[in-house]
């Protein structure tokens, strides 16, 4: 039998994410059963603290004590909210008993932002880790040397598992049943929770948020200089002329600053002031991809693709507001 640790850190966390798990995991298990197959799964919800109260105190969590479970097979751990810094500081117990675990052989998988508490162990250092692209900057920062799969819903490399934002854990539950039982079995739960089984990237629910924050006035100018010219065909030659400084300092600056190489920045620029055209569904795909400085339909359908994981006209269908 296969013992599981719900895992409950000191701090708030996503209480759906806890429960998610828990429901979908014991379900899988009486299914196994009900089929003619032993139990498969032990499933237990633990931690350092006795009652952890969640969503302004609506709900309270009463976890068994982590300190009594010597050995698990595999560790979960929920989604997070708020001080990233602060949750870390006051798990520095939870942290420490995750690392013995793996050590030890258990596998781990990480929802959403609970990625910052297995990251705080260094077992993702020189891994992919995917997390909500919402706290990507934020994430990267802190741990610098992990390697973020920002598009991926799951990661899966030497038994460490992770996944993107929000609601995305339920397939990564799915993904846990289909290894640990079977595929019928991922697909009866996929059937009962209604969880679409084959989504596999967080791309089309990404926002582009500018990165401002970093303190160098040359690569702010610029920015705003490619925000303000959308729809122009933007020579980064003379742009960084403009500015006076050489085109290879004017890159290196760019990416330290933002993340992004300056040819990447303009097309994440462009592509989200489409997205929010087409949002609002009054324009036709051709109009918007003019408005965005876009002249080949091939090329802007590539990019767009690249960047959202559907084409113009399927994210039109999706999410505009006239349809």
């Amino acid at each position: 039998m296969k013992h599981v640790t719900l895992v409950v850190p000191d701090g708030e966390i996503n209480l759906n994410s806890l429960a998610g798990a828990y429901e979908i995991l014991t379900r899988a298990d009486d299914y196994w059963q009900r089929i003619g197959n032993p139990p498969k799964l032990k499933v237990q919800i633990a931690g350092f603290v006795s009652e952890l109260p969640v969503h302004q105190h609506y709900f309270a969590i009463h976890p068994g004590d982590i300190r009594q479970i010597k050995k698990t097979d595999l560790l979960i751990i929920p989604s997070l909210f708020g001080d990233y810094e602060e949750l870390i500081r006051q798990n520095s117990n939870l942290i420490d008993w995750i690392s013995r675990q793996y050590r030890d052989g258990a596998e781990i998988a990480s929802m959403c932002s609970g990625a910052f508490l297995l990251a705080a162990t260094g077992l993702l250092d020189d891994r992919l880790c995917s997390t909500h692209w919402n706290v990507v900057s934020e994430f990267h920062e802190r741990f610098p040397r992990v390697r973020i799969a920002a598009d991926k819903i799951i990661t899966d490399e030497n038994g460490i598992y992770t996944n993107g934002g929000g609601y995305s854990f339920l397939n990564l539950m799915l993904y846990l049943v289909e290894k640990i039982f079977d595929r019928p079995t991922a697909i009866f739960c996929s059937k009962i929770f209604q969880i679409d089984i084959e989504r596999t990237t967080q791309s089309p629910f990404t926002i582009f948020h500018v990165q401002k924050s970093h303190g160098d006035d040359i690569i702010s100018r610029a920015q705003q200089y490619i925000e303000d010219n959308i729809e122009e065909k933007i020579s980064f030659e003379k742009l960084a002329i403009q500015l006076a400084i050489s085109r290879r300092n004017f890159d290196r600056r760019f990416v330290k600053a933002t993340g992004n190489t300056p040819v990447e920045y303009l097309q994440r620029v462009k592509i989200e002031a489409a997205k929010k055209e087409l949002e609002k569904g009054r324009k036709t795909v051709f109009e918007v991809m003019s408005d965005v400085g876009y002249t080949d339909d091939k090329a802007f359908r590539e990019v767009f693709k690249k960047i959202t994981g559907l084409s113009p006209m399927d994210y039109r269908h999706r999410y505009s507001k006239a349809g």
